[in-house]
């Protein structure tokens, strides 16, 4: 068997790839680095409530889990409620979702819609799923009576 000279071209090659798998885990500890240094930022005095009103006012919402609580990587339906601000059901609502966590840079596993009217400003809400514990951010846009807005929820799911 033939042994490699130093400096000759096998050498070289072993030492170029080694060269890039070590620059591929210096680049694998930074950017593991910098999520857990912002797994750590999640904003003080967050409200976590269930209700609230919409980003300029003009509707209340709130949820419900079909589960009573939000559970972590099971498939559940939500009943969100839209009211107008001084307490009138929105019966006629288009309404988004989306949901993401923050600190992850990612979504959720799924595409959640609103999926029926159910009355009396109640909409089902199906699809949702979170695949992991940590701070979840929902945002619906209502868009009713040609107006928009946006109400978001914050969540901390253990």
């Amino acid at each position: 068997m033939k042994q490699s000279k130093p400096g000759s071209k096998s050498v070289r090659v072993w030492l170029w790839a080694g060269g890039i798998l070590a620059g591929l885990i210096l680049l694998f500890v930074i950017a593991s680095s910098l999520m857990s240094a912002r797994m750590g930022d999640v904003p003080s005095g967050l409200d976590y409530s269930a209700t609230r009103l919409s980003d300029k006012g003009l509707f209340r919402v709130s949820y419900t889990p079909s589960t009573g609580t939000v559970p972590i990587n099971q498939m559940h339906q939500w009943t969100l409620h839209v009211e107008t601000a001084d307490g009138q059901p929105v019966d006629s609502a288009t309404i988004s979702v989306d949901g993401d966590m923050p600190q992850h840079g990612h979504g959720m596993p799924t595409r959640p819609s609103v999926t029926k009217n159910l009355g009396n400003g109640d909409y089902l809400v199906e699809g949702m799923k979170f695949q992991m514990g940590g701070w979840w951010l929902v945002d619906f846009t209502i868009t009713a009576d040609a107006q928009s807005d946006a109400a978001h929820f914050n969540m901390m799911l253990k």
